[in-house]
């Protein structure tokens, strides 16, 4: 088995690209260890010193780690957790679902304009973060505001913001008149 690395914006998270399918659907985000007690694999990930987070798209698993490790130190440690897992075939969740997004209630929201938020995030939005290693989830549209929460690689970018504002925002604001703010959550 052979895995690719790829750097993302976030020099704090590496993408690592197995050449299989990590997830069959969904993304799956994990900020703890605790969080991570589902995943055989994020746990394992845990176990190495310096790793901060773990996220599962669908062909790749982003690694951050903490500001004083170095790559050069965890990236042959962390190729070796992940060879090892897929080679032994072991799931990678053990409830084997994906975490779906509890979405924010939208209050007084029209489903008709909440539709095509999700369509644009998904079609425009989600394939772009996912080339960097995360994701975003659509937590809510409320009083012409859209709650977004940034995951994987995103999540502490130091390019987010101006992603999350110069770009979604202005997409969004662009094609649907009714969204005032992008915030995330």
């Amino acid at each position: 088995m052979f895995i690719q690395t790829e750097r993302t914006p976030n020099p704090a998270t590496l993408k690592f690209l197995p050449g299989e399918a990590v997830m069959s659907s969904g993304t799956v985000d994990f900020r703890d260890v605790e969080s991570a007690e589902r995943s055989p694999l994020a746990r394992r990930l845990f176990q190495v010193e310096g790793v901060t987070g773990v996220f599962f798209g669908g062909d790749f698993v982003s690694v951050s780690k903490s500001d004083d490790a170095d790559w050069q130190l965890l990236k042959p440690v962390i190729l070796g957790v992940i060879m090892e897992h897929f080679v032994a075939g072991h799931p990678l969740l053990l409830d084997d679902a994906a975490q779906t997004a509890e979405e924010a209630a939208d209050e007084g929201a029209d489903a008709e304009i909440v539709g095509q938020i999700k369509e644009l995030l998904d079609t425009r939005v989600r394939p772009a973060v996912a080339q960097d290693g995360g994701d975003i989830i659509y937590r809510g549209f409320q009083n012409g505001i859209v709650m977004l929460q940034l995951q994987g690689s995103c999540q502490g970018c130091p390019s987010s913001t101006m992603t999350l504002k110069m770009g979604i925002e202005n997409m969004l604001k662009h094609y649907i008149p009714e969204v005032v703010e992008v915030r995330a959550v």
